[in-house]
This record gives structure tokens, C-alpha cells and sequence, in this order.
């Protein structure tokens, strides 16, 4: 049995403009605390952490329409392991932002958990920084949390 734990946060801002920052796999460093980079070959991200230890992970789904994005930790410490960020639009310009995690072991799950839920709100930081400017494309904010 896979230990799992998920984590959701409101955000002031629209699903696209969300997405735009959430559904790029090439960002995650920019609103998860710990990560200091990410590099993408095909279905391959590699995220590297902030002590330089690096984390390949395999990319299974990237949806732009249903705003999904999955991926999987592929090293050895994990016998399962499913991450995934969903931006469901609220049709007012807000949206509900579910970052979930299953793993074994199990305790795997919290650990991560943790750092998902660091990660949604950094995410609502930036994205609510300030709606007037565009942060999508602001890659200069580092996920520090």
C-alpha cells in the first residue's frame, strides 16, 4: 500500500496564467523549496537539489487542456512513486492549485508532502506578487521558501 498526502491552495490569479509557471516542467525550481534546477530531455527531468545531489524523473503527463502535469521519481530509494499538480480553473479568475503524492515507502509520501505544500505556497506568492505584472515568464524568482 502506497502511503499518499495532497495539498491545495486557492490562487488569485486565472488557470492559464497559473499553468503558464505550474505546468512547465522546466520551472519546478522556481516556486519548490530545495530545488535548485531542472533540466528536461524528452520525458526525462532531472531536478538537482539545493545540496547538488540529482533526482531523475520520468514525465507522464503533461495535459495543457485539463492543466495536469505527472511525473514519477525514478531512483532506487523508491519502489513507487506518482507527483502530481493539477490548476482547476474556479471560472471567477481564481484557481484551485492540488499538488498530490503517492509513494512507497510510505514515508516517503510526508517527506515529499512537505515540500509540496512549501511549494503551493510559493506558488500563490508569486502569482499573486503582484496581477498587474507578468511573472509567468519571470525566470529570475528563485522558490525560496
Amino acid at each position: 500500500m502506497y502511503g499518499t498526502i495532497r495539498h491545495e491552495i486557492r490562487i488569485n490569479r486565472s488557470a492559464a496564467d497559473v499553468w503558464t509557471l505550474a505546468g512547465d516542467p522546466t520551472r519546478l525550481h522556481e516556486f519548490f523549496p530545495g530545488i535548485a534546477s531542472c533540466q528536461v530531455e524528452g520525458s526525462t527531468r532531472v531536478i538537482v537539489m539545493e545540496s547538488g545531489m540529482p533526482m531523475p524523473e520520468e514525465i507522464l503527463v503533461c495535459d495543457n487542456t485539463q492543466r495536469r502535469f505527472q511525473y514519477r521519481i525514478t531512483v532506487p530509494m523508491f519502489k513507487h512513486h506518482r507527483g502530481t499538480i493539477d490548476v482547476i480553473d474556479l471560472h471567477d479568475d481564481t484557481c484551485l492549485v492540488v499538488y498530490s503524492t503517492e509513494a512507497d515507502p510510505r514515508t516517503m509520501a510526508l517527506v515529499i508532502g512537505g515540500g509540496t505544500a512549501g511549494a503551493l505556497d510559493e506558488l500563490k506568492r508569486l502569482m499573486e506578487l503582484d496581477t498587474t505584472n507578468d511573472t509567468t515568464n519571470d525566470t529570475t524568482n528563485e522558490g525560496t521558501h
